[in-house]
């Protein structure tokens, strides 16, 4: 974008569309269903992309040995997409015809994944270090929650796609419900599992991405 003379400080609504932010009205009225992945990778400005690269290599370091380098990557990509169909229902709901754009809905989806498996009690780390992970993990989650829809009883400039976030970490749970119970299982068990849940939450994409494409054509 910055090499297409796009600003990388405050880029304008036309150059995010351009390069694949999400949106409600290009998604479900123009058949634009790309946009549902391009937008977690489109970021608003350089402020924008380094604060979620530092949350995704903070909790990148925690899921990847739990659920390897392509789990991580499938949990990014699913969940930042069932995070940016959530914001297209919620616009389509709202009447509003928004623009989002940002990795935050995958970033939370991470956090998600992690809540749910640092439960395990099968992984191979003393219990009170586990508990202080996941609290860890928790706290961020709660926060960056809080500091969302707090913008919103504020009217802060700064507009937070909060359906996003919340579409990303509930993906980021079912994802991985399936490999709960395999966790310190032998590898090839593990994978089957993995499997699984990324089968999982496709399907959950696949039919929500139904739904508000027949919801839409009502």
């Amino acid at each position: 974008m910055v090499l297409a003379h796009v600003s990388f400080v405050n880029p304008s609504i036309d150059n995010l569309l351009h390069w694949g932010a999400n949106n409600p009205e290009r998604v479900l009225y123009y058949g634009e269903w790309w946009r549902v992945v391009t937008a977690m990778f489109v970021h608003v400005g350089i402020l924008h992309l380094a604060t979620n690269m530092w949350c995704l290599w903070n909790l990148g370091l925690l899921g990847e040995p739990l659920i390897g380098p392509f789990g991580v990557f499938a949990a990014y990509i699913l969940s930042g997409a069932a995070g940016n169909l959530l914001s297209i229902g919620w616009g389509l709901w709202q009447g509003a015809d928004s623009v989002g754009a940002g990795a935050s809905g995958a970033v939370f989806g991470i956090a998600g994944v992690l809540i749910v498996l640092l439960k395990s009690p099968r992984l191979p780390i003393p219990a009170k270090e586990l508990s202080g992970l996941r609290r860890y993990v928790m706290y961020f989650a709660a926060i960056n929650f809080v500091i969302g829809f707090g913008s919103l009883a504020v009217g802060s400039v700064v507009k937070i796609d909060n359906m996003a976030h919340l579409g990303g970490f509930l993906g980021g749970i079912i994802f991985a419900l399936p490999m709960v119970p395999m966790l310190g299982s032998p590898r090839p068990l593990f994978l089957i599992r993995r499997r699984v849940a990324v089968g999982t939450l496709t399907g959950v994409l696949v039919f929500f991405g139904y739904y508000l494409s027949s919801w839409s054509g009502r």
